[in-house]
């Protein structure tokens, strides 16, 4: 008997009706089971009940291949016909595969980053083909299947023949490992597209297959098992808060959100841990399409649109950094190697972190990770939401502020009043339009600028929720006080806006003068004059190198307008002397 041999993806197989016919592909998870669609087996024939009595597996990673017959394995079949859920099935093979392979399924982040699976088109239904794929995100907001690209236009695509295949990263940190499987496909023209099952997902629906899967779970703040409570979102304060930071979390926002979330956030009544199991792959197998589908606008996220979320409470900083560094598959290291680390992932990440204050040691928590993540969240892209049940300490950084508390004004001793809801509403609408712009002007240039005027908090999420909060309960005195802080915030914009204005017109200007002064010195002493060379290139350094220090840079240009102006006046130019 000769050697048995396989690829470095020995878990590959086809999957067969009866009489050898390819019908798509699947897991080889060890030597008696593979993973695969539950509607690659129903066509097939063979889903429990069908025509058949089992079907085929072969081996297409393996050197001498072989076959096996197979059927489901007990309560192991999940087919929701014309949705995007479920369609998993377990098989178990007859007799054992004697290739000593067991594959393990990964939990992993599912927001971005490149993919391949292995499956058998028309093209080549025998021998196979690889297609590369970038995950998505989210592939609908009803379903549980993550959405992915196609990466080469003209290469080959997933389509009918790559169900069951297994989804492997490609790049990165888990590079090689399988985190799910293909479920459909779609072609529309030049629009290719097509959905994969995740493996928290698949382990929701068929918890038996616990022993193949490896890495931590999404949504470590709250269950994610369960119906939500029905009275979650069901007054004002709370659904204005969801939506929020659904808008924070779901887009292209980046920067630390501080959240006064009111009570524990592991508490399964908590409006955020419910907003956080909208995006967990876990959790969406057991809710509804009409559970989702039936909640409020803006409060549910896209299926992996959080890559971690994490309750800290009774938690050590290093708790913390374990699950962070095991998350997201981090060689870890000191505390400033995982910030780094953390900072520098791309695609830059989004975090939940709840129970801040409610941590082991919550100083220490703060300065060693989640203060050094805030101060640079914004600048490096990641989203990052700290969840406290009192309020954040003094000095933590921050882009946004959102909790439960009233907001009161006075004026010369007296409360204001006569402010309409709509009055409110206006203010709030123009300061969320200036500092949006604010926000937009600090990522063109505020960068580059040493000493640059820090971008103002913006106010206008927490006034928004105050203002739903106070319209909704008839005619309040926080109307006046929203109106008040909204004013007193656009002034805070507007003073940032004007600051950095300035400082961008005085680089502007002195870049001007060094290059007219270059010009003229040229003219005078030709482009080789060492002595002014000299002055020149730190000067232009200085104007050039973020970041920029302008007090600096302005000493070094007119050091050189001086010396240009003073040779030309003393006649120390070709023609003269």
């Amino acid at each position: 008997m000769g050697q048995h041999h396989h690829s470095d993806k020995p878990w590959r197989v086809r999957v067969d009706d009866a009489d050898g016919t390819p019908f798509g592909a699947g897991v080889l998870l060890d030597e008696r089971h593979v993973l695969t669609c539950a509607h690659v087996v129903r066509d097939a024939g063979a889903a429990p009940g069908g025509s058949a009595a089992g079907l085929r597996i072969t081996s297409v990673a393996c050197r001498p291949e072989w076959t096996r017959t197979a059927r489901v394995a007990p309560r192991s079949w999940v087919q929701k016909n014309d949705t995007q859920r479920g369609d998993v099935a377990l098989l178990r093979l007859d007799e054992p595969a004697d290739c000593g392979t067991r594959t393990t399924l990964w939990r992993v982040p599912l927001s971005a980053g490149g993919v391949s699976a292995y499956g058998f088109p028309q093209a080549s239904r025998t021998l196979g083909m690889g297609a590369d794929a970038e995950l998505a995100g989210s592939g609908g907001r009803e379903g549980e299947w993550g959405l992915l690209n196609q990466v080469r236009p003209r290469g080959p695509w997933i389509e009918p023949g790559y169900s069951g295949a297994g989804v492997a990263v490609s790049e990165g940190e888990f590079k090689g490992r399988v985190i799910g499987i293909v479920v459909a496909d779609f072609v529309d023209g030049d629009a290719h597209a097509a959905w994969m099952l995740p493996t928290e997902t698949i382990q929701a629906y068929l918890p038996q297959i616990e022993p193949y899967t490896d890495g931590v779970r999404t949504n470590d703040l709250g269950p994610s098992a369960g119906k939500w409570p029905d009275d979650v979102l069901g007054d004002s304060l709370r659904l204005a808060l969801t939506q929020e930071l659904t808008r924070l979390l779901d887009g292209r926002w980046a920067g630390a959100v501080v959240v006064g979330t009111g009570g524990p956030t592991g508490a399964g009544g908590s409006w955020l841990v419910r907003l956080v199991r909208t995006a967990d792959p876990a959790a969406r197998a057991g809710l509804s399409d009409a559970e989702i589908a039936g909640a409020p606008g803006d409060t549910v996220l896209g299926l992996g649109a959080i890559d971690a979320a994490y309750d800290a409470r009774d938690r050590s900083v290093e708790d913390v950094q374990g699950y962070l560094t095991e998350r997201f598959g981090l060689p870890g290291g000191d505390d400033r190697d995982i910030v780094r680390q953390l900072l520098r992932r791309r695609p830059p990440a989004c975090l939940v972190v709840g129970g801040v204050d409610r941590a082991e040691d919550p100083g220490e928590l703060v300065r060693r990770l989640l203060g050094p993540l805030a101060a640079r969240a914004r600048t490096r892209g990641l989203r990052l939401a700290l969840g406290f049940e009192d309020r954040p300490p003094p000095g933590m950084p921050y882009e946004v502020s959102l909790d439960a508390e009233r907001l009161t004004a006075t004026v010369r001793g007296g409360v204001t009043g006569g402010v309409t809801a709509e009055a409110a509403e206006a203010a709030v609408g123009q300061l969320a339009a200036e500092e949006d712009a604010a926000a937009r002007l600090q990522a063109a240039s505020g960068w580059m600028f040493f000493g640059a005027p820090r971008l103002p908090v913006a106010a206008a999420p927490r006034l928004r929720v105050r203002t739903a909060v106070a319209r909704g309960a008839g005619p309040d005195p926080e109307l006046a006080a929203i109106h008040l802080h909204a004013t007193a915030a656009r002034a805070e914009v507007a003073r940032f806006a004007k600051e950095l204005g300035l400082m961008t017109a005085t680089l502007e200007d002195l870049r001007k003068a060094l290059e007219v002064h270059r010009v003229r010195a040229a003219r005078y002493f030709g482009d080789e004059d060492l002595a002014l060379g000299e002055l020149y290139a730190p000067a232009a350094r200085d104007l050039q190198t973020p970041p920029i220090d302008l007090t600096a840079a302005r000493k070094r240009v007119r050091r050189y307008i001086d010396e240009v102006n003073r040779r030309i006046e003393e006649g120390e130019w070709r023609g003269e002397g």
